[in-house]
């Protein structure tokens, strides 16, 4: 007879699927239902498909030593997979798990962000059009993370004040940040493009956006409001992975990673410049400016100023305060 306390992974689609449910009624982002589920099936695979319930704090210290010591994985990575899993048995097996004291820890590397001097950002950006444009400019005029400026709805960018307001940010907190106020015409001109879009889906019968938190269910015609559509639409509606609806979502952010580095090639930069390179640079050139680090930590988002210190750092290098003693020969 099978013992039912070691299910096979056909099983164990049943306990992936409580573990979705408990994340979308936290509101988590897709992107991390997707790694809570791909590292609970890894360590299920790990331990020969022994049901998690059966396993507990020893297990997962070993898996997660396991991938520390024969996978070499990055500490960012091992802190994702013991998240998952930490999640797993408090959430859906409300099994509470000792404090990990024997996990042998993924060293963290030292290093400071990549930092664009201004004729390097200049540089980038001369090289890129349209929409991508707007949106590294706006990633360096702002500080936002490439998915906060990607999430933007029409309602967070208030012209009359010059500010944007970010939603559900890292740590689900929001913020405010400044709209430049060269971008503020070259957005409206990006938004009445846009709007005269979304007017020709609603024409057609279509026009739905996704809503957060079961907004859709409290308001019905919230989803074809012009306030809730995303700033940076897809050129095409696409399949919502997790209703089967189809929908026009926001444009992936590999297609901005991708401008970004051909337009850093094309510049000839020395440094591997990404779209999260223009928030470094961003936080970087305000010390520079004279601006408090306390101010800085709020426009970011950091929960912690010691977060932002690091970009002092970066101030410090390069002879920033320290002359060479070369120089005094």
């Amino acid at each position: 007879m099978k013992n039912t306390s070691e299910p096979s992974l056909e099983n164990s689609p049943k306990l992936l699927d409580q573990v979705r449910a408990k994340i979308r009624l936290k509101h988590y982002s897709i992107r991390t239902e997707q790694a809570y589920a791909d590292w609970i099936k890894r360590y299920i695979l790990h331990f020969g498909k022994r049901h998690p319930r059966d396993m507990g704090a020893s297990e997962v210290e070993q898996f997660l030593t396991h991938l520390a010591v024969q996978g070499k994985v990055s500490a960012s990575t091992q802190n994702q997979a013991k998240a998952a899993l930490l999640f797993l048995y408090k959430e859906v097996l409300v099994v509470e798990l000792p404090w990990l004291d024997n996990v042998e820890q993924a060293k963290t590397p030292k290093r400071l962000p990549v930092v664009l001097n201004r004729d390097e950002i200049q540089a980038i950006l001369l090289r890129l059009n349209g929409t991508p444009h707007l949106i590294a400019s706006l990633l360096y005029g702002t500080g936002m993370r490439i998915m906060e400026c990607l999430r933007l709805r029409v309602q967070d960018v208030d012209f009359k004040r010059h500010e944007i307001l970010i939603r559900d940010g890292k740590g689900f907190k929001d913020r405010v940040t400044m709209l430049p106020v060269s971008l503020a015409p070259i957005l409206q001109a990006h938004l009445d493009k846009v709007k005269t879009m979304h007017d020709a889906d609603l024409h057609q019968g279509k026009g739905a956006v996704y809503l957060p938190y079961a907004l859709e269910r409290k308001y019905p015609n919230a989803a074809r409001e012009w306030i809730w559509q995303y700033v940076f639409p897809a050129a095409k509606p696409s399949t919502d992975p997790r209703s089967g609806e189809v929908r026009r979502h926001h444009i992936q952010e590999q297609s901005i990673q991708r401008a970004v580095k051909q337009a850093a090639r094309g510049a000839e930069l020395n440094k591997a410049a990404t779209p999260h390179t223009f928030r470094h640079s961003f936080a970087t050139h305000l010390l520079e400016g004279g601006y408090d680090i306390r101010t800085v930590q709020e426009l970011l988002g950091h929960a912690d100023v010691s977060t932002t210190m690091i970009y002092t750092h970066v101030l410090n290098k390069g002879g920033k305060g320290v002359t060479s003693p070369l120089d005094h020969l």
